[in-house]
């Protein structure tokens, strides 16, 4: 075998992998640059240094794909419970690197891609399709409710007729002097 046969290209990571690694370097590079200057600012608390380096690190992990303490998910509450922080202490204190985490979300995403022509197609004939079904879900609906009118109709007319059944049989057992008995058969 010759070198050029031992060695192995190396692959190509996904177009969102390398997004996520270069989201991950910036957030590492501004943590540790937010964290050195919250070191040299003085005001500052060595709590809120601990913070600074835990919140970089929380985004370093979810952008590589490695939580440890979350589920993973690109979001504000994702970041404090990957962070080991409350989800306010980066709504209302640390702030930047909120802003910071959201912009860096939005620039992994990308810029959307425009639909193709198949894309196009399939997505004018869902809509048709849609279009139809919800036509005939309104015919049917329509439908329905004059069955339902219909029945109820004949539920009245059905009453009636039985009181008008009853008032004659009662009429004809007072002609004839006998008691009316009434039957068990499906009245």
């Amino acid at each position: 075998m010759t070198p050029a046969h031992d060695t192995q290209a190396a692959p190509e990571p996904a177009p969102d992998e390398g997004r996520g690694r270069a989201a991950a370097a910036l957030a590492e590079t501004v943590g540790a640059v937010l964290a050195h200057t919250a070191d040299a600012t003085g005001p500052r608390t060595p709590a809120d240094t601990a913070e600074i380096r835990a919140i970089a690190d929380a985004m370093i992990r979810l952008f590589t794909g490695a939580p440890l303490r979350s589920g993973g998910q690109l979001t504000i509450k994702s970041l404090a419970e990957e962070a080991g922080l409350r989800r306010n202490k980066l709504t209302h204190k640390h702030t930047g690197l909120k802003d910071l985490f959201y912009a860096l979300v939005k620039a992994q995403q990308g810029p959307s891609r425009p639909f193709t022509d198949k894309e196009r197609e399939v997505s004018e004939k869902q809509k048709k399709d849609l279009a139809r079904v919800r036509a005939e879900r309104d015919t049917l609906r329509t439908k329905a409710q004059q069955m339902a009118r219909v029945i109820h109709v004949l539920e009245a007319e059905y009453a009636q007729l039985a009181q008008a059944k009853a008032a004659l049989d009662e009429e004809l057992a007072a002609r004839a002097g006998v008691t009316y008995l009434s039957t068990r058969r499906g009245t």
